[in-house]
């Protein structure tokens, strides 16, 4: 942890530094209330400690460990959170097993691994506190491209256990597999709003897609990562529609998360103060 988020964690009631990390910009608190539970259903954990995967050519954020996602926390009066692998890590679950056992009993996980994992390291994993399995269509991958294939042959692996499976398609992807998600043996949850282009957001074939298997029962979406097709800018008002017809459409289908440290963004990071806010929306 850095020498700056170390002195906010001892000294929050000097001033400027009140639930404050230099990893997540701003200053201010959400003017939404989170309540008593709430979950920060994605975010992601970096540790310097664990080697990076030989195929990850795209960058380490830092201070994002578990004492500086602690940090974050006490300014957005989360308290139980959903930690997510990053294909940084390639299929080594080490840096992931290591946050949910400091981050305690509050805390799930989401793991990535591949058609080749075995039995024995699912059970551990599941001893550790995953309970689901990411599959990414999107980023690299240690093993190359992921198939639809790849993505059955997960599930069927999984179901035994009641894992379900976290999907990272593009709109196009989704639009392009809807048969093959529907068919999944497991509970799906699609990623990141189904990373709808902008400017068609809703009217997007993804959109439809989204809206047929939420009516189904078995599937829920993450309204995360406005920012990442967002052509608007903050406080993202094309993504923020498509948000709002899923809310409108499905509330009790619905997560919401940080996506925090926001390994996407490059430049200057979201305020996640901001991104809370827009759950008043």
């Amino acid at each position: 942890m850095s020498w700056a988020c170390w002195l906010a964690a001892q000294a929050p009631w000097l001033p400027g530094w009140s639930k404050r990390c230099p990893t997540a910009p701003g200053r201010r608190a959400p003017r939404l209330d989170a309540p008593a539970g709430a979950c920060d259903c994605h975010h992601h954990i970096y540790d310097g400690r664990f080697p990076v995967s030989p195929h990850w050519r795209q960058g380490f954020p830092p201070g994002a460990t578990v004492a500086d996602y602690r940090l974050l926390q006490r300014r957005l009066g989360t308290t139980s959170s959903v930690v997510v692998q990053p294909s940084t890590y390639g299929i080594d679950t080490r840096c992931l097993v290591d946050a949910l056992g400091q981050l305690g009993a509050s805390s799930r996980g989401v793991a990535v691994v591949d058609t080749d994992v075995k039995d024995a390291e699912l059970r551990a994993l599941a001893d550790a506190g995953v309970r689901a399995i990411r599959v990414n269509f999107v980023s690299p991958q240690t093993w190359g491209t992921t198939t639809p294939q790849m993505l059955t042959t997960l599930a069927t692996r999984v179901s035994p256990l009641g894992w379900h499976v976290q999907i990272l398609m593009t709109g196009d992807q989704i639009a392009t597999h809807e048969s093959v998600i529907r068919s999944l043996p497991t509970r799906v949850v699609i990623d990141h709003l189904g990373r709808i282009p902008q400017p068609e957001g809703v009217k997007h074939p993804a959109f439809a897609a989204i809206r047929r298997m939420l009516d189904g029962g078995r599937t829920w979406v993450k309204v995360t990562e406005p920012y990442e097709d967002s052509k608007l800018g903050p406080p993202y008002a094309d993504s923020g529609e498509v948000a709002r017809a899923y809310v409108h459409a499905a509330p009790e289908r619905i997560l919401w998360g940080t996506d925090w440290p926001h390994p996407t963004q490059r430049g200057t990071k979201p305020d996640d103060a901001q991104l809370l806010d827009l759950l008043a929306d």
